[in-house]
């Protein structure tokens, strides 16, 4: 399995042909994301070596890397935050320059990183000499992480959170020990965290109340385990226990059947678009008996937004947040009349609002 909208492979394509400009990320919002994660130039040195946990047994890094390959789909953000650029990255989806969506451009810097691209290729990797190999949210097997260890360290995911559902902040705590960096990681987490707070506690209204990020292609619904349904429960809302119980360990959302959209009848229903959900939402036979469609509560995420949703780094978080809580407000305000903005440009609103 590999990590996606509904299922990596069968939507890369879609990103891939919907680039989204660069522009539309301005320069306020990118120096306010970078003031929440680049690191501070007065952290302090850390002990090595580290032993770390994880899934296949344990990990020890000698020293400080400084040739290090991601194989996370989203991993090469987490080590742009902490200042660590990857020798080599797996590029996930997108049309931009090395994986690196807008948000992470200027930390990337003048980086030229080898991307590598689909399944793990274990000679490639072997002739680059890593001396650091992560791949937290990659899907990486035993049977790789064996031969990748043979190489370099290697650090998969911990066993309680599978292939794909590890917390942003354990991440990027497990590379910040990886890479000498966990001073500014905790710096990184404390301060996005402290925004998650903030914000929830302004809005006492979202305490509990029913949400649920849904990809539109296959109608495929993200549980509380996987990075977007910990993002919206961050935030107060709570993922349908239809959702979460459908889900097996190391699956991480729920494909819904046209015919029977009850699962998702949400309060706050959040559309992903992979590339053309407006058209497939607008077919969508059922969704107008949705509650959130009548009540003025279903949030269309553009591609960029949804990316950022996806990647849900210390990079892409607060953008996400600058975009997706003026939307929940309109959404939750308790006024159907109210129209959520980004549904409205997408031409998705019910006729007569």
């Amino acid at each position: 399995m590999r990590p996606s909208f509904v299922s990596i492979p069968s939507v890369l394509s879609n990103f891939g042909s919907s680039g989204f400009p660069i522009r539309f990320l301005q320069l306020g919002l990118l120096a306010a994301v970078l003031a929440f994660t680049l690191p501070s130039k007065e952290a302090k040195s850390q002990a090595f070596p580290v032993l770390i946990e994880h899934q296949y047994g344990e990990t020890r890094v000698q020293s400080e890397p400084s040739r290090i390959v991601s194989l996370s789909f989203i991993g090469h953000d987490f080590l742009l935050a902490l200042g660590k650029p990857p020798h080599a990255l797996r590029k996930w989806f997108g049309p931009h320059p090395y994986g690196v969506w807008p948000w992470a451009v200027e930390a990337l810097g003048e980086a030229t990183p080898i991307v590598m691209q689909g399944e793990i290729d274990i000679e490639a990797i072997a002739a680059m000499q890593p001396d650091l190999i992560v791949g937290q949210w990659s899907g990486m097997t035993r049977r790789e992480y064996q031969l990748l260890s043979r190489i370099a360290p290697t650090v998969p995911p911990q066993t309680r959170f599978g292939d794909y559902g590890t917390p942003w902040q354990e991440m990027l705590l497990t590379l910040g020990r990886a890479t000498g960096r966990l001073d500014q990681a905790e710096e990184i987490i404390d301060g996005i965290d402290a925004r998650f707070h903030d914000i929830r506690q302004a809005h006492p209204e979202w305490e509990g109340a029913s949400s649920v990020m849904v990809w539109a292609g296959q109608i495929g619904a993200y549980n509380a385990r996987d990075i977007r349904g910990q993002f919206i429960e961050a935030l107060g809302f709570k993922v349908p226990e239809a959702i979460n119980t459908q889900a097996s360990f190391n699956n991480y959302y729920v494909l819904i059947p046209p015919e029977d959209l009850s699962p998702i009848d949400v309060e706050a229903l959040i559309w992903l678009d992979a590339g053309g959900s407006v058209s497939q939402l607008e077919r969508m036979p059922l969704r107008p008996t949705l509650r959130a469609y009548g009540e003025g509560r279903e949030i269309y995420a553009d591609v960029l937004l949804s990316a950022a949703l996806s990647h849900s780094s210390p990079l892409s978080l607060n953008y996400a947040l600058d975009r997706l809580v003026p939307l929940l407000e309109a959404a939750m305000d308790g006024d159907p009349a109210t129209a959520v903005a980004s549904t409205a440009e997408a031409g998705l609103l019910p006729e007569g609002f």
